[in-house]
This record gives C-alpha cells, sequence and structure tokens, in this order.
C-alpha cells in the first residue's frame, strides 16, 4: 500500500475540506506515518475517515475529529501539553511538531510501551510516556498550556482542571444526552470557562463517565 499518497490524501480530502486551516498542524499531519502507530493488521486502515480499535476500550480517533480539536486548542511553540488515553502515540507525536514538550498518559500498560517504542524508533524526543489512571491526568509535570483527551467523556474531572495553567487550553469531546460536543475549556485566574464548538462522535473513555450528582 502506497502510505504516503494515503496519507496526502487524507490531508487533502478529510481535513483540509473540514474547516482545518493551522498551518503547522497540516504540516504534521502530512508528515507523522499515522500506520505506524496501529496494530499491524489494522495499519491498511490508517487513513480511513474513522476511529479503528486499538485494544478493549482504546480507539485511534477520527483524523477529521482529531486535527479539529488540536486547532480548537491553539497550540503554541512554548506550550507544555499532556496527552490523556494516548494509545500508541499518534496524537502525542503529531502534538510534539507544535509545542515545546508533552506528557503522554496511557492507562494500558502495553499500549503504553508499544507508543514509547514507536515515538523512539521516529526519534520524537519532546513526548514523555507515562502510565497511570487517566483521570487523575499527570501531576508531576504540572501545569499545563494544553490537554487533549483522545476519547469522549461524559465530564472532566475537578483534578484535570487543577493541572492546567494560567491560560491553559482542554479540549475533549463531552457526550450529553447522546450528542458528543468538541469542547474547549479555558482556565483563566482559576476559573474555568468552556464552550461547545462542533458535533462530534467519537468513541468513549469508560474512565470518564459521569459520577451521580455531578454538575459543570
Amino acid at each position: 500500500m502506497d502510505y504516503e499518497a494515503a496519507r496526502r490524501n487524507m490531508v487533502d480530502s478529510q481535513i483540509r475540506t473540514n474547516k482545518v486551516t493551522h498551518p503547522g498542524l497540516l504540516a504534521a499531519l502530512s508528515s507523522v506515518p499515522r500506520e505506524r502507530f496501529l496494530p499491524a493488521d489494522r495499519a491498511f486502515a490508517a487513513y480511513l475517515d474513522d476511529d479503528i480499535p486499538l485494544a478493549p476500550g482504546r480507539f485511534l480517533m477520527e483524523p477529521m475529529v482529531f486535527a479539529r480539536l488540536v486547532q480548537l486548542a491553539e497550540p503554541k511553540p512554548e506550550d507544555r501539553a499532556l496527552v490523556i488515553g494516548s494509545g500508541l502515540g499518534y496524537g502525542a507525536a503529531v502534538l510534539a511538531h507544535l509545542v515545546a514538550s508533552i506528557v503522554a498518559l496511557e492507562s494500558d500498560v502495553g499500549l503504553a510501551a508499544r507508543g514509547k517504542d514507536q515515538l523512539a524508533q521516529l526519534a520524537i524526543h519532546n513526548v514523555v510516556q507515562v502510565t497511570g489512571p487517566l483521570a487523575q491526568g499527570w501531576a508531576g509535570s504540572a501545569p499545563y498550556d494544553l490537554i487533549l483527551i483522545e476519547g469522549s467523556v461524559e465530564e472532566i474531572p475537578q483534578a484535570l482542571f487543577g493541572q492546567m495553567a494560567d491560560g491553559g487550553r482542554l479540549v475533549a469531546v463531552v457526550a450529553t444526552g447522546g450528542v458528543g460536543r468538541a469542547t474547549l475549556f479555558m482556565e483563566r485566574q482559576k476559573v474555568i470557562s468552556h464552550r461547545p464548538y462542533f458535533d462530534a462522535a467519537v468513541p468513549a473513555l469508560a474512565e470518564f463517565r459521569r459520577q451521580q450528582g455531578f454538575v459543570f
């Protein structure tokens, strides 16, 4: 299979046509070999406009939704980022071209180990792979200017808001009433505001199910 041609087609037909205009992001999507971040028997599906299973409860997010989420977060070269539910590391690999440093958090030990391996093989050195409960974030390297959650969630735990830097952005697909919406959360002087931007259907991360009595 000609993966380079498939990658160009993904960017031209799925990404550019869906309001993604960030030059650095388009360049990263054009250069990162998405097929390297899938199990070998699923590499053929790398550039389809669909979510692709990685392991039970883990998926590689649909390219268009992923790209629009990253653009919504407005990544900056000086940013410190946290990627939650990093899977085999594709999202972290793309962000690595756009920000200063990344912590990639994955609770599946096997996925995390393989992701770390793949990032090393591609000589991506500004990503630190860690393993732990997703909903707790990674306080040891906080605060973060940008937090990306790779999967839909019913709630954002307060622990993650507490790890945002002043002016920090958190992006996620928040599912309420069966409808997922890509949402930007912003921190300003310890006050969190949020705004939904577009509808998106992506698989849920079980670790972020809504707790009884939770209110945004």
